[in-house]
């Protein structure tokens, strides 16, 4: 089975639109999503239509918690609380109860994935040694998806031994040989110092991961939200991956 995984749109569009051109040419079996459908972004109502009727599997985030009113807004950045506020005007009906039909964690054959962490899979950030080795010590599949910190990444454990880091665009890792740590990045925001979509490439018949990259209308993106009026440091940090 190849499976397409993504994360982190978080209302982005024409992001969204690049990743699904690129999968589709792949043309995988099964479409993931890690969750955090909206927040940050201009356009949460298409986002979810999309995910809703292309992917097999999909987790809620905490924004998608926060825009629901099941997590404080006060815990969220005064940015992302701004448009958790405007988001929670424009969700359709149906979109809605979609985010309330999610959970945040998922087990299926050879994985576990979680929007942000095993311990906790609403807001712990696997972004080190640290946090990355107690995942995998806590959890028992080959393969541990994680999201949240928009940050792509691939750590494994083989021997009693953590290696890994950032994954760049083209990374290729042999699933078989250890277990495995991965986070696809974002699609909607990426903070890894690459401002284009991220997704990631699952073989499981190969026995192999592979990084994506792909670049989308950002300036299109960063329009729409000047025209909803969501806050400019969110648009501009598009540009930078940051």
């Amino acid at each position: 089975m190849r499976v397409a995984v993504v994360s982190d749109i978080h209302a982005n569009l024409h992001a969204l639109e690049a990743v699904l051109d690129a999968i589709d040419a792949d043309s995988p079996d099964e479409l993931w999503c890690l969750g955090d459908l909206v927040g940050y972004g201009p356009r949460p109502n298409e986002v979810i239509e999309i995910v809703r009727e292309q992917a097999r599997l999909c987790l809620v985030g905490n924004h998608d918690l926060g825009v629901l009113g099941r997590l404080d807004l006060e815990d969220f950045t005064l940015d992302a609380a701004v448009v958790a506020q405007w988001t929670r005007t424009v969700l359709l009906d149906e979109n809605r109860a979609y985010l309330e039909s999610l959970a945040s964690e998922a087990r299926v054959e050879g994985a576990e994935l979680y929007h942000a962490s095993p311990r906790d899979p609403v807001w712990e950030y696997v972004i080190d040694e640290e946090t990355a080795l107690a995942a995998l010590e806590v959890t028992v599949a080959p393969l541990v998806l994680v999201g949240h910190s928009h940050v792509a990444l691939s750590i494994s454990l083989a021997n009693g031994e953590l290696s890994g880091a950032v994954a760049p665009d083209g990374t290729e890792v042999p699933l078989t040989e250890a277990r495995w740590l991965l986070n696809p990045g974002s699609v909607g925001q990426p903070r890894d110092g690459d401002s284009r979509a991220a997704w990631l490439e699952l073989d499981f018949a190969a026995g192999k991961a592979r990084f994506h990259r792909v670049a989308y209308d950002i300036a299109r993106t960063q329009a729409e939200m000047a025209e909803r009026d969501l806050p400019e440091g969110l648009a501009e940090r598009l540009a930078h991956g940051s």
